[in-house]
């Protein structure tokens, strides 16, 4: 047996703060004797005395006779790794709107929008945006950002949240994408950003940015022929302004009618009205500015002019006031500008010369290429400082909207840098709406308190309370907590809880501010409101392994694993396991936190995660690519989705370019709802493609995943018409059949499935393939070839097959064999709620709540068992347990399904004015819900009648 690696450190306390969601590492005691455990032991102490060396090179030290109170000095004896603690365990404040009645909140949002006039939609749609960014779907977000693109009525709107929608999917990862072009898509297109105007029906059109461009370059061409002819000749101009030696002959009442002063000087009281030729050299414009002035008089256009013109002529027409000519400039440097070369140069021009349409089609460069402009200085500069803010502001171009895109991505980048904290500042100052102010006074609070300023932070969370922002008095109690104020902080959460309705994150916060059983009965009280709080499992969790109970600490840090899988419980379980010398399990569990997050920084951020991969790797088993295949059918097999993961992590380590490996790196993600990672990996899936047909696949699920069907479909028949594989076969039916399929679309499926499997694969895609053929032939009440195809996919392991043939079971009614098969995967599966779930059907009422509970103790997101158990309470004519039942899930998943049963719940008790603000915040997540719909427009009725 190997030595104990933490034999010595289970009374040890924690050496530095646990800050954010990390944990860190503790003080040792006496060292433990050699073993392998102490060989890993002091591989991570090397690493990281080293690392704590490096990162006080710059420090000035003090002589060595000098003794420094409260100094942890940098020694052997010191750094070593341990498990961590509890007392310096916190749970991490939110940076996004939090409210204390969702529901309400959501209901609220939507009534407006319907009610607003079309102007103010894209206000509120962004308002919405800011209530979605705290929610795991990020769906809902992005289909409110494109909402409010939709019915953005001005540029600079159009401009930024163009942009933001092209940030989320991330293009700038992708190989050989240019941040420029739109690939059709009406609603990022640059080129139609910049132009002015309500058409919310425009989003759903094709972009015609290409015929646009094609149109430009053949009218460019027949004014360049016609370039001799633009000039006045000596018979036709009767006014001539004379530059130095030049005189450009003009037409008089064409050059009037530029502008007003125009006017008044050549047909006013001035003398010039009487002079043939005027002496324009003092203006300080060129010869050749000025005949392309006298061009442009008579012809209304630009085409021709190179920028350093155009530019001379922008000036003019601000210093004589020729608004139509100023126009036209603004325009067509506007459409010159394509990268940020353009962008850095003409924006200095733009914003001296107040052009508009200039500078946003400057910021869309910059906007175009975040993230890796925010790490610009020469273009943060024109964004940061008051003095920058003040000038967009002049030329309108200084928003909420745009500060909320740019510090959102700052505080993804760096949460504490000075260009997150100046970004927010910005923020703050462009804040009008109540929730603007709320949002950014919160995020002020949040940044505050990571860069360990907890004075500003408890101002900034002050202001963001007395706006209304409730959950922000939580970071009022954190700060008052950090600069020893802790019974101040204590009452500060317990009038919270006594105020209003309590939620977990209240009892949650408390529980930071009270001891012993008082803190154990609020961290419960808090994981009953609201499971998916991380912080309560991870105390109880590190509780039990201080009192040497090491299983029972993986017990409980499993809960919350089960069904939300974090970098940071990832990270507790690792400790965990090498603290039971299970150095696979946190190899296992080191390698998936790392697909979560490739750059996480383990023991207070002192060793990248990959360095401990290989301080780990001599103490397991060696495998090979050929037991990696092995090892990964099996985890896929038994829905270990977690030991799937780091098996292809290691994979991944032997053959980085392995673009088949990504892929199903994603698919794993998106099964564990890390919807971030899987996109991540699906680019890099893409980026890593050796053929054109691979990559076409791969483009076509991102688009597929991220809301564009249409064009995923096309992705795919271009990846067929190319060659035909499995994986294009496969695209093509998931994406045909992710709608209500008719009799003839869906034999279509089943010939697109029966394509893919004729073409190589592997069994785990071939099993995923069979089991969707077997669903597609029970649609169409083949029941006989669905039970084919499930059994084929059962010979090849694909484990999740027996629900598909428990269903035809059900409906052949075999109830019994139903059953017997659903418990087959119950016990196959490691990750078996659904499977619980699913026996329900099959069984009777006793059963089935039994099932159900068990589904909901190993998932409480899964939203079907509470609505079973109210469907249940309220057959039994038990409305307000039933209603009691719903709100318990909804309170931390505001789901459609939940949501839409408890407004039906309260119209059939003639509470109708609950009906309809269930039915509004369910219209909230999905505005085209017909069944909702239905209900709302019954409910609003019976309310007009009383």
């Amino acid at each position: 047996m190997q030595h104990n690696l933490f034999t010595t450190m289970r009374s040890l306390k924690i050496m530095e703060g646990c800050k954010g969601t990390q944990v860190y590492a503790l003080n040792p005691s006496n060292p433990p004797p050699p073993g392998v455990g102490d060989k890993l032991l002091h591989h991570l102490q090397d690493h990281l005395r080293a690392n704590s060396i490096r990162s006080k090179s710059n420090r000035n030290y003090p002589p060595p006779n000098m003794t420094v109170p409260n100094v942890v000095v940098v020694s052997e004896s010191l750094l070593r790794c341990g498990l961590p603690g509890t007392d310096l365990l916190e749970p991490q404040i939110e940076p996004c709107l939090k409210s204390v009645d969702f529901v309400e909140a959501l209901a609220d949002v939507h009534r407006r929008i319907e009610s607003c006039d079309q102007f103010e939609k894209s206000r509120l749609y962004l308002e919405q945006c800011a209530m979605f960014r705290g929610l795991a779907d990020l769906k809902l977000f992005r289909r409110s950002l494109r909402s409010a693109r939709q019915h953005a009525v001005d540029v600079h709107n159009k401009v930024v949240i163009a942009a933001w929608l092209r940030y989320e999917r991330r293009e700038d990862e992708l190989i050989g994408y240019s941040t420029m072009d739109c690939y059709g898509r009406n609603v990022e297109c640059p080129k139609a950003s910049l132009v002015s105007g309500y058409d919310p029906e425009s989003v759903y059109d094709s972009c015609d940015c290409y015929r646009r461009r094609r149109e430009d370059v053949e009218n460019d061409g027949v004014l360049i022929e016609g370039e001799e002819e633009c000039s006045t000749s000596e018979e036709d101009g009767d006014l001539s302004f004379c530059i130095g030696d030049d005189e450009i002959r003009c037409i008089r009442y064409k050059m009037a009618l530029l502008s007003r002063p125009f006017g008044a000087m050549l047909y006013g009281e001035f003398k010039e009205s009487r002079r043939e030729k005027i002496n324009f050299s003092q203006n300080g414009i060129s010869a050749d500015a000025m005949r392309a002035a006298e061009i442009f008089s008579r012809t209304k256009r630009l085409s021709w002019f190179n920028v350093h013109i155009v530019l001379e002529l922008l000036s003019l027409a601000n210093r004589f006031c020729c608004e139509e000519m100023k126009h036209a400039c603004d325009v067509h440097l506007a459409s010159l500008v394509s990268d940020m070369e353009d962008a850095m140069l003409l924006i200095v021009y733009g914003l001296e010369e107040n052009a508009y349409l200039l500078v946003a089609a400057c910021l869309q460069v910059f906007l175009r290429e975040l993230p890796s402009s925010i790490h610009n200085p020469n273009v943060m500069r024109f964004f940061c400082s008051s003095e920058a803010c003040e000038k967009l502001a002049t030329v309108g171009h200084a928003s909420f909207v745009l500060y909320y895109f740019l510090s959102q991505i700052a505080m993804e980048e760096d949460m504490k840098s000075n260009i997150t904290v100046m970004l927010l500042e910005r923020l703050q100052e462009c804040a009008v709406e109540v929730w603007e102010k709320q949002l950014a006074f919160h995020q002020l609070g949040v940044v505050m308190i990571e860069r360990k300023e907890y004075k500003d932070a408890q101002c900034w969370f002050e202001a963001a309370a007395e706006v209304g922002h409730i959950y922000s008095l939580v970071g009022v109690a954190r700060a008052k907590y950090k600069r020893g104020h802790k019974y101040s902080a204590y009452k500060q959460m317990n009038s919270l809880i006594s105020d209003y309705t309590p939620v977990g994150w209240m009892y949650q916060e408390r529980a930071m501010y009270c001891v012993g059983k008082e803190k154990m009965t609020d961290l419960k009280t808090a994981t009953e409101l609201d499971p998916t709080l991380t912080y309560p499992y991870k105390y109880r969790a590190v509780a039990l392994a201080e009192e040497k109970k090491i299983g029972a600490a993986i017990s409980e840090i499993n809960k919350i694993i089960g069904f939300k899988v974090t970098p940071d419980c990832l990270e507790l379980r690792a400790w965990f396991a090498i603290a039971q010398e299970d150095y696979d399990g946190a190899l296992r569990d080191v390698r998936a936190l790392l697909t979560l997050e490739p750059n996480y920084m383990m023991f207070h951020g002192k060793m990248h995660g990959d360095h401990l991969v290989e301080l780990l790797r001599p103490h397991v088993l060696q495998w090979s690519q050929a037991d990696c295949w092995m090892h990964l059918y099996d985890r896929w097999s038994s829905v270990d989705d977690i030991g799937s993961l780091s098996v292809v992590h290691h994979m991944l380590a032997n053959d980085p370019g392995k673009s088949l490996l990504r892929f199903r790196q994603s698919l794993l993600l998106l099964r564990l709802n890390c919807q971030k990672a899987a996109m991540r990996s699906l680019r890099l899936a893409r980026n890593h493609s050796s053929t054109e047909h691979e990559r076409l696949v791969y483009e076509g699920w991102i688009l597929y995943d991220t809301g564009h069907r249409e064009e995923a479909l096309a992705k795919a028949e271009e990846s067929i018409s190319i060659q035909r594989s499995f994986e294009a076969f496969f695209l093509k039916a998931y994406a045909l059949a992710d709608s209500s399929l008719d009799p003839k679309s869906s034999i279509y499926v089943i010939q697109l499935l029966e394509e893919a499997l004729r073409c190589p694969s592997d069994g785990l895609r071939k099993g995923q393939a069979l089991n969707n053929l077997g669903s597609v032939y029970v649609d169409c009440d083949k029941l006989d070839l669905a039970a084919d195809c499930y059994m084929s996919a059962l010979n090849i392991k694909h484990t999740r097959a027996h629900q598909g043939l428990a269903r035809v079971y059900h409906l052949k009614n075999q109830r019994k064999a139903a059953y017997d098969e659903m418990t087959k995967l119950v016990e196959k599966a490691q990750n078996n709620a659904s499977a619980y779930e699913k026996r329900s059907e099959y069984c009777d009422r006793d059963m089935a709540k039994s099932d159900l509970s068990m589904a909901t103790q190993l998932d409480p997101l899964r939203t079907y068992p509470y609505r079973y158990r109210a469907a249940v309470l309220m057959d039994d004519h038990k409305e307000a347990d039933a209603i009691s039942e719903l709100t318990r899930a909804i309170t931390f998943k505001p789901d459609l399904q939940l949501l839409h049963l408890r407004a039906a719940f309260h119209e059939s008790m003639g509470d109708y004015v609950s009906t309809i603000q269930d039915c509004e915040a369910a219209l909230c997540l999905d505005p085209n819900h017909s069944e909702t719909l239905e209900l709302y427009n019954k409910a609003k009725e019976r309310v007009n009648e009383h």
